[in-house]
């Protein structure tokens, strides 16, 4: 299971924060910039790390049960 939450301005996806990856992923030269920024605040990057958890382990069981 991967937690994914990517940023985008006019349909171009600028920064990408992945579980398996751990950190954030700028592609664009704004997104290399909140990236950097991002994942020097450890508050907000462990906030991030526990969404994998905090979201994906709750719901997926529910979603393969009814399936």
């Amino acid at each position: 299971i991967e937690y994914i939450d990517s940023y985008y301005y006019n349909k171009l996806e600028f920064t990408r924060f992945s579980s398996s990856v751990g950190k954030f992923v700028g592609f664009t030269e704004q997104g290399v910039r909140n990236a950097a920024n991002w994942n020097n605040d450890a508050s907000y990057l462990s906030a991030m790390k526990a969404q994998k958890e905090a979201y994906c382990l709750n719901h997926v069981p529910v979603y393969y049960s009814n399936a």
